[in-house]
């Protein structure tokens, strides 16, 4: 009896000293990228393209890559990006930002965000 009552407490344990899982998969993130965002944007350090580039983009505040060209509502949003405000943002830029010019409709699959902002906090 008390080595079931044991063995029970241990199994229950268990999983509470396993480590948290990463909120986002960087490789599924890359790929993730490479279909919803590179069109638009680069994530290389000076590279422009139709939208601004998301080199170290985590910290970076709003509308302030050099060369881009931005709405006013981003702008003055006042908007520094954090995972936190990135992935509402990718979820439905022009709801989140509203007057904001960014041609896409957004991002549903939450796992799919988390893999994508997982991807560009590597991107430094």
């Amino acid at each position: 009896m008390k080595i079931g009552l044991i063995f029970l407490i241990l199994l229950a344990g268990a999983g509470a000293h396993r480590p948290a899982r990463a909120a986002g998969d960087v490789a599924r993130g890359k790929d993730v990228f490479a279909q919803e965002c590179a069109e638009c944007h680069s994530v290389r350090e000076s590279k422009n393209k139709k939208g601004p580039t998301l080199f170290a983009i985590l910290g970076r505040k709003a509308a302030t890559q050099p060369d881009a060209v931005y709405s006013d509502a981003l702008k003055g949003s006042g908007i520094s990006w954090t995972a936190d405000k990135l992935d509402p943002y990718i979820t439905n830029p022009r709801k989140f930002v509203v007057g904001g010019k960014m041609k896409y409709d957004g991002l549903e699959n939450a796992a799919e965000r988390a893999d994508l902002i997982a991807y560009l906090a590597t991107q430094h």
